[in-house]
């Protein structure tokens, strides 16, 4: 992603995380899987949850790698402007944007995208009753924690900014995130290149997604900003609520979650993965996990000191631990 110094000036959070977007996200996450350690009992619930009604015609537009049809992620406030902007997009729908659709969907369901990009009443009143449904078993009841990990997420990369600047604030998005120059780069499929060409950037977190960031068009058009979605620092099954008046590292808890928190504590002294799995008495893939979103987040770093991996908390995560908990 090429950034020019009008860009680079242009980078802004979205307010607010989005209904339909986040449904969107929880749907593709539940059907990846990456990060069994984070979201394995978090699927399992969802499995359970989810309507039957929800799983067919969803999984046929939302794939696990995000890479979906936009009209089924429009950016509105709340529940009922989604599903009437869903429905306005149908019209504008696309005999390409079907024929990707269709060789994406599973299970050889094309005929019902068919009917669905060729208006028929039924298809889209099974789409709207789909994503209604799925909408109250899979966001409603967690939507406080949602905007918390979003808010959180927001709040901590605005401190990064104002202390190291965008390009270290951008840097931490992903793990394999770096810049060259005033190129962001991320590595992995698919490859792509895009110039900003001074339209600037709009960030959303998110508590669901976990691959590399998705660049999208946003809410002001193809001539306005674009849209990148990322992970959340704190991922909506590690989200807890700090109580009022609790202990000194409850707001740390609450950003971090509870055992990544607990992580970035014991790194005060150096650590190795295995030393970490042991103190906190938890898997080593979930300590993975955990280093893996401390390091990108600049909080952490590591270093191999022959078989053994060491980590050790940044400047950065010290002054988190400082102010935080």
């Amino acid at each position: 992603m090429h950034f020019t110094a009008e860009d680079l000036l242009d980078v802004t959070f979205a307010a607010e995380p989005l209904p339909l977007l986040e449904l969107a996200m929880a749907l593709v996450a539940w059907q990846r899987t990456d990060e069994p350690a984070v979201f394995g009992p978090w699927r399992r619930r969802v499995c359970r949850a989810l309507p039957g009604r929800a799983r067919g015609p969803l999984r046929d537009l939302l794939r696990p790698d995000g890479q979906n049809p936009q009209f089924i992620e429009p950016y509105a406030a709340t529940l009922e402007e989604g599903l009437a902007a869903v429905r306005e997009a149908g019209a504008l729908l696309t005999g390409e944007q079907l024929a990707t659709a269709a060789a994406r969907a599973p299970g050889g369901r094309a005929s019902w995208l068919r009917a669905l990009w060729d208006q028929d009443r039924e298809a889209w009143d099974q789409l709207g009753g789909a994503l209604g449904s799925a909408y109250e078993a899979v966001i409603a009841p967690y939507w406080p924690h949602i905007r918390q990990s979003f808010r959180a997420d927001v709040a901590w990369r605005t401190r990064l900014l104002a202390a190291h600047g965008i390009k270290a604030c951008l840097a931490g998005i992903h793990p394999a995130a770096r810049w060259s120059g005033t190129v962001l780069e991320v590595d992995g499929p698919p490859g792509y290149e895009v110039r900003l060409g001074g339209r600037g950037l709009l960030l959303m977190p998110s508590p669901f997604w976990t691959g590399r960031p998705l660049l999208a068009e946003g809410p002001d058009g193809p001539g306005g900003r674009p849209l990148l979605m990322y992970p959340a620092l704190t991922p909506l099954p590690l989200v807890q609520t700090a109580p009022s008046g609790g202990p000194a590292g409850a707001a740390l808890d609450a950003l971090l979650g509870r055992t990544r928190a607990a992580v970035l504590r014991l790194l005060v002294q150096q650590r190795t993965t295995s030393e970490l799995a042991r103190d906190l008495d938890v898997s080593l893939p979930s300590v993975s996990e955990h280093t893996r979103t401390l390091r990108a987040a600049g909080l952490i770093t590591t270093e191999r000191d022959g078989k053994a991996v060491l980590h050790s908390v940044t400047g950065l995560g010290a002054e988190l631990l400082r102010n935080g908990g």
